[in-house]
């Protein structure tokens, strides 16, 4: 009964922040990244930092220090969304919140110094690639509920002294539903914003850290391969070209075939998602297999989608130059 009190909750709320947003003219408008025409409301990922915020009410205060660095790092993203910010800023209320992350899960008692840079690089990187790639109708919500599967099934495995609170998965997909009812259609009613993309990955980095630490396996990191892919195979070539990395633009794999090669949003999306999916599933069944197979799943997973990423670049370039 209290998850269909909560998705009612998330869904008036919703509806309530499209008044406000509507109101202080919080939209999106149409650029040299968008793969969007039209003006639309900015910032209905809000809901994804309410969802924890309703989880951390209802379930006693737990996990206090990364509820902070979360909502901490989501108002800087709404405000960004809003007016935006210098670059500067929104690195330091992300490097602070992964320190509040770190201290939720013990990292700074329990890891070596070397530890907690690697982790750094990558809970930033994730982070912004998680940004990066909320460009098309239903990807966000969709690749995110294969993280939350993912990381439901593997938190289900562990000893029971070892497991996070499953709550704050049910809050965050009740909350990602009420989104993805919005957005995931041909005719988006809104976006998920930077305050969107922020707080799901931070809220998903930070279940993803507990499992990597409590079962000493970085193979969960594979929960963001194909997001991963995109993003460093795209940086690197823009690189190559002498490219401007911190400009916008249209060149990762899921804007070429939705712009270049005309495919629809919402299939471009539901493809990420099947894909995705089949990787993280993968990763649920190997994780406690001998070093060797998760090695060989690993080079597999990491690259073949490296592979169809270069033939669809090379056969986008082509049909450009036609």
């Amino acid at each position: 009964m209290i998850y269909i009190i909560v998705f009612i909750a998330l869904f008036v709320l919703e509806l309530a922040y499209f008044k406000i947003a509507d109101k202080y003219n919080i939209i999106d408008k149409p650029n040299q990244r968008s793969s969007h025409s039209a003006i639309t409301l900015r910032g209905g990922g809000i809901i994804f930092a309410i969802s924890v915020l309703l989880f951390f009410i209802l379930n006693q205060f737990q996990y206090p220090y990364f509820v902070i660095g979360m909502l901490g790092v989501s108002a800087i993203s709404f405000i960004d969304d809003i007016k935006p910010q210098t670059r500067s800023v929104r690195f330091l209320f992300q490097i602070l919140a992964v320190f509040l992350m770190f201290y939720q899960v013990d990292m700074f008692s329990t890891q070596p110094i070397w530890i907690w840079l690697i982790a750094l690089i990558f809970v930033v990187g994730i982070n912004n690639a998680y940004n990066f790639m909320d460009g098309i109708n239903g990807i966000t919500s969709l690749y995110s509920f294969t993280v939350l599967g993912g990381l439901y099934l593997v938190n289900n495995q562990l000893p029971a002294e070892q497991q996070f609170n499953n709550n704050i998965i049910y809050y965050l997909a009740l909350g990602n539903l009420v989104f993805a009812y919005f957005n995931c259609r041909k005719k988006a009613k809104c976006f998920a914003g930077d305050v969107g993309s922020v707080s799901m990955a931070f809220t998903l980095l930070f279940l993803s850290i507990w499992v990597i630490l409590k079962t000493n396996n970085i193979i969960f990191i594979l929960f963001y391969a194909l997001y991963g892919v995109d993003t460093v195979l795209t940086i690197l070539i823009r690189l190559k070209n002498k490219e401007n990395i911190l400009e916008p633009h249209r060149k990762h794999v899921f804007q070429l075939l939705c712009n270049e090669f005309k495919n629809s949003q919402i299939l471009v999306s539901v493809l990420f998602m099947i894909v995705q999916g089949a990787i993280t599933y993968g990763v649920t069944q190997v994780w406690q297999q001998p070093e060797e197979k998760q090695l060989i799943f690993a080079a597999v997973v990491l690259v073949i989608p490296a592979i169809i990423y270069g033939i669809i670049k090379y056969k986008a370039y082509k049909l450009q130059l036609t």
